[in-house]
């Protein structure tokens, strides 16, 4: 196993969602609202979803050609994105579903048996991702926080691996003749346009998966994914699949990018140390 991987994508993970969360709440009031709980968490996924990657990546190159050296097949790239789409899902949806939770509550807490009081009703439920974790464990199981993974499966496994796809063919067109490794300009380019190409292609799941775990938080709407999709469809028509799209894709480009530059320069960095110890 690849430890490098995992370490590089941890790194990647913390400081491009340092950049980017400001745009994923710019729909809710307060720009860093639920902002803890991911900060310390998502570099955990960027972790698993690049480490997981890397090591497939190598598994399947081990196994068609006997060496990680060779160049992998499309086919090799897009499996091994579907599998860290797959692993990235199961520790990112409790963190996601806290996340998506604190940003949108609207209800007070339940605690107050008192006189009505608009200062004490507009207190939101949650106090914190602490908070927010146990009181859902606490009213849904644990259970509770896969809320709405399905839908999250659904989005991550497939477009992840065209996301890892993209940004392989995208880095092949910008690395010049000539030239082994696509320089910096290029990882950004063309970590831009494949977070692009996951975010068109993720939306309509990513708004039936905030749905879904936003439906935990009062009386229950959908019974699974295809009753969210059926009523959504039905209520809203197709506009709702596409809800955020333009502010998915603004907030994609120079996220991924940084993702990207930052992942392979800590990489390369981490294996020169390594070579020299």
């Amino acid at each position: 196993m690849h430890l490098l991987d995992f370490l590089a994508g941890w790194v990647a993970g913390g400081l491009a969602t340092a950049v980017g969360y400001p745009l994923d709440t710019i729909k809710v009031y307060g720009f860093y609202k639920g902002m803890a709980l991911p900060v310390l968490s998502v570099s955990v996924c960027g972790s698993v979803c690049f480490g997981t990657y890397r090591n497939c990546l190598h598994f399947l190159s081990h196994l068609r050609h006997s060496s990680s050296d060779v160049k992998p097949a499309r086919l090799d790239v897009f499996i091994a994105g579907c599998s860290a789409g797959t692993a990235e899902a199961m520790v990112f949806a409790p963190i996601d579903l806290i996340k998506i939770r604190q940003q949108n509550q609207t209800h007070p807490h339940q605690s107050y048996q008192g006189p009505p009081s608009r200062d004490l009703l507009s207190k939101p439920k949650y106090r914190g991702p602490i908070h927010c974790l146990i009181t859902v464990i606490k009213e849904e199981g644990i259970l509770g926080l896969y809320r709405g993974i399905t839908a999250l499966w659904l989005r991550d496994i497939p477009c992840f691996g065209l996301y890892f796809l993209a940004y392989s063919i995208f880095t092949e067109w910008l690395t010049p003749q000539g030239q082994n490794k696509p320089d910096w300009s290029a990882m950004l380019l063309a970590g831009g346009c494949a977070g692009m190409t996951y975010w068109t292609l993720a939306t309509p799941m990513d708004v039936m998966k905030s749905r879904m775990q936003m439906d935990g938080m009062g009386q229950q709407r959908y019974s699974g994914v295809l009753n969210c999709i059926s009523v959504s469809f039905r209520q809203e028509g197709t506009r709702v699949f596409f809800k955020g799209l333009s502010l998915n894709c603004v907030r994609a480009f120079p996220v991924n990018g940084l993702t990207f530059v930052i992942y392979e320069t800590v990489l390369a960095f981490l294996k020169k140390t390594n070579l020299k110890d």
